[in-house]
């Protein structure tokens, strides 16, 4: 029972829409987590892709 109550909790943590290249908080994150399965906005996404270094 507290191991479904842990992994809520953990999903809930990624799930914050925090990116993790910039620390902005942006709504494209969770889709792009969903998408590629990284953490990042929609900005950091188009400047990995431009610049993959």
């Amino acid at each position: 029972m507290t191991d479904k109550i842990e992994d809520k909790a953990n999903i809930n943590r990624e799930l914050n829409n925090i990116c993790d290249e910039c620390k902005v908080e942006d709504e494209s994150v969770s889709q792009n987590l969903i998408l590629t399965g990284y953490k990042i906005c929609k900005s950091c996404r188009v400047s990995k892709t431009i610049f993959p270094f």
